[in-house]
């Protein structure tokens, strides 16, 4: 049987349940994975999905939540142009990795979702999956937090006003998907400084605690709430928590997915990262 048939799913598949995907969720929405290990997690799970097309004709969903210690990546579109420091003496470590677009900025106080999905169940559309990923933030921002975002013609991502709260970069292969998005929660917009975000020059980043702070001051509340505006201030990981829940709710519903949760600790990825490493090398 050619592949071409393989993927053409002529039977009901295992991961789909009443017509909702099943989607393994990996939550490390508290911790701080670095870069090069959560990269190296999403292509060993690439590779196992493609396994299980090419085996089974289909492949479970997943989703993976977390944060990053600082780190600027860039895309395949990145020059270093839009490096305000010198690449041998940055501040931060830079990755330079295969999703679309530009350099950011990842770092603590982001939440970074890296969906890692079969689009051959869902839809084979570039342009549709991006639109999605923006979407469910835009509801998140508006449900959640009552912030009216929006996206601008012509550019990825999610904004409010001339702010950029969320990035988007993807990469594709066999119509699986990997890297994702970044939201901006309660992160120091400080290291955005030292780039051109996204390669644009003419525009702002902002985040969620920094666009709730200034409407609590426009309101006044700082004389007449205080109590509420020191809770945004003080309660960085109730606010990343809050956003978490509503951003894999809206999530499930933008794919019609079911979670099941999976559990996997920062020193076991250590661990698969170094024996890849050690693989690779071997190999070489």
């Amino acid at each position: 049987m050619s592949k071409s048939l393989q993927f053409s799913y002529p039977k009901p598949s295992k991961f789909t349940f009443y017509g909702t995907r099943i989607c393994e969720l990996f939550d490390l929405h508290h911790e701080q994975v670095p870069y090069e290990v959560a990269w190296s997690w999403q292509k060993d799970i690439v590779k196992e999905k493609k396994a299980q097309l090419e085996n089974e004709g289909d492949c479970s969903d997943t989703l993976i939540v977390l944060q990053h210690p600082s780190v600027y990546t860039l895309g395949t579109a990145s020059t270093k142009d839009n490096l305000n420091f010198d690449i041998n003496n940055a501040p931060f470590n830079v990755y330079r990795t295969e999703r679309g677009g530009e350099v950011t900025y990842h770092g603590p106080g982001q939440l970074v979702l890296y969906p890692i999905i079969n689009l051959r169940r869902h839809k084979m559309d570039l342009h549709w999956y991006l639109r999605t990923l923006e979407e469910l933030v835009i509801r998140v921002l508006s449900s959640t937090f009552s912030i009216q975002a929006s996206r601008v013609e012509g550019l990825t991502g999610v904004w409010v006003g001339n702010e950029k709260v969320a990035a988007v970069g993807i990469r594709v292969s066999h119509w699986i998907t990997y890297h994702g998005l970044a939201l901006n929660v309660t992160t120091d917009l400080t290291p955005f400084k030292w780039i051109i975000p996204c390669g644009i020059r003419d525009r702002e980043v902002g985040s969620i605690k920094g666009l709730l702070l200034r409407e609590a001051q426009a309101l006044n509340m700082a004389a007449n709430g205080t109590n509420d505006l020191h809770s945004i201030m003080d309660d960085d990981a109730s606010l990343i928590s809050i956003t978490r829940n509503s951003l894999i709710e809206e999530f499930a519903k933008a794919f019609h997915l079911e979670f099941h949760h999976r559990t996997i600790s920062v020193p076991m990825l250590y661990e698969r990262n170094q024996s890849a490493i050690v693989t690779e090398t071997q190999l070489s």
